[in-house]
């Protein structure tokens, strides 16, 4: 079934083209087409396009099919082009001409939006709801081993001391960060592309208020040749924030590959969380943190690819967008896959807290004994001089008993305001409203 075919058939070779991976991605969409679906009915109705009586049979038919896509027992049938074509094939032999009415007023354009910003906004929240309890994990290792030292490294050079406090603390601030990325692209998705149709409207006298309202979503796409732009736009800035979490885990997973190996042995993990070689006994393998590493490498490729398919097309659809899909819908479950396998890791990694004692690690407190010696009177270039031929001579003695107090140091982590900045941007995602409408238009409440 299609729903703009006509009479005569299509070439089988034609379909298959540009169907492409439509119906296998569609089923991700399902639960949101219905919602989008039970939305528009409802405004149909309010303008008189549907009856009080037609409306309500297809609301409860709409939320019995919702059920067997929650049960997994909704399929795309063999023939059937997408889940828009499903959905009201399904109702329409169930229902009769009524399940032909609910396209009024739209488009496969502006309905397969509405899909994706309804898909894109849940998935988000998941991967916001995956983020705290990782972020939450590192604030607490920051603040168990605070006083842990460990060598800082620059031009992967041993450079000065650093701990553990500041190390775990380091990521969680840098998922603050890419929280903010991830409220942005929230914004940009949670705006109602509904009613714009094919990108230029309809001469029916739709109501997109009243559906932005019913699917709780923030505001109006209100241009409705913006609304189509949006497409690929809205991926693109989506992908983007994700890349920017894959970002700090990939690092992350970097870092912890390195403290893992025997030349550093900062940290280890439990036998049953590693791997081993086929011919080396010796072997533990961080395999999971190097997987991490190369599926993040791989996420922050995707706002590229999804601009390099969308970057020359003029205003208007265009069949390329459809490809966006193949890349973007899987990249959620990747994304929420690695954080929660990186929490689940961390919560079982085992600290060397005896690291900084190695006698090759002894320089980096080079900088902390002539900052002593100018806080003594010294001149800066002075202690410098004296402590860089003391180190020549092989008499300098390294300063074990640091005193950082500075905002953001060793001795100052400043983990509560971490933890509030963190708390600021979670309280402007409009979740609330989303599970409002979504328990009204499924007639839970």
């Amino acid at each position: 079934m299609k729903l703009w075919q006509k009479e005569g058939s299509i070439n089988t070779e034609i379909e298959r083209f540009t169907v492409g991976k439509d119906r296998e991605l569609d089923l991700l969409l399902a639960k949101h087409d219905i919602t989008g679906t039970l939305a528009h009915i409802r405004m149909l109705q309010s303008i008189d396009l549907l009856t009080k009586d037609e409306l309500e049979r297809l609301m409860e038919e709409l939320r019995l099919i919702y059920s067997e896509v929650e049960s997994g027992d909704f399929v795309i049938e063999d023939g059937v082009e997408d889940v828009h074509s499903q959905v009201e094939l399904m109702l329409t032999k169930r229902l009769g001409d009524v399940g032909k009415k609910i396209h009024s007023g739209r488009s496969r354009n502006d309905q397969v939006l509405v899909d994706l910003k309804l898909f894109t906004r849940t998935e988000l929240r998941e991967v916001v709801e995956l983020i705290v309890p990782l972020f939450e994990q590192l604030v607490t290792l920051s603040e168990q081993y605070k006083e842990v030292l460990i060598p800082g490294y620059t031009h992967y050079q041993v450079a000065m001391p650093s701990s553990f406090g500041l190390w775990f603390g380091a990521y969680a601030e840098s998922l603050v960060d890419d929280m903010h990325s991830l409220l942005a692209a929230f914004k940009i998705t949670n705006k109602n592309p509904l009613g714009s149709a094919a990108g230029y409207g309809s001469s029916f006298p739709l109501n997109r208020t009243m559906t932005t309202e019913l699917l709780g979503f923030d505001d109006l796409n209100y241009n409705v040749v913006y609304a189509q732009m949006g497409r690929g736009k809205t991926e693109r800035s989506v992908a983007q924030a994700i890349s920017s979490v894959a970002a700090t885990l990939s690092k992350m997973a970097q870092d912890i590959c390195l403290y893992n190996s025997q030349n550093f042995s900062f940290v280890k993990f439990p036998d049953h969380l590693t791997t081993g070689s086929s011919i080396m006994p010796h072997k533990k393998n961080p395999d999971v943190f190097e997987l991490i590493r190369a599926k993040c490498n791989k996420m922050m490729a995707l706002p590229v690819e999804i601009s390099m398919i969308t970057n020359n097309l003029a205003s208007g659809y265009h069949r390329d967008l459809q490809i966006i899909k193949e890349s973007f819908l899987p990249v959620f479950e990747e994304i929420k896959s690695c954080l929660f396998i990186s929490k689940y890791m961390l919560e079982n990694i085992i600290i060397n807290d005896g690291v900084i004692r190695e006698e090759k690690y002894k320089y980096i407190f080079s900088v902390d004994v002539v900052n002593k010696l100018v806080l003594e009177g010294t001149s800066f270039r002075d202690a410098y001089k004296q402590v860089g031929l003391d180190i020549e001579a092989g008499t300098f003695e390294p300063l074990y008993d640091l005193e950082h107090s500075h905002e953001g140091s060793m001795g100052n982590l400043c983990n509560e305001q971490i933890k509030e900045l963190m708390q600021d941007v979670l309280e402007g995602f409009s979740f609330d409203k989303m599970d409002a409408a979504l328990a009204n238009l499924l007639g839970k409440v």
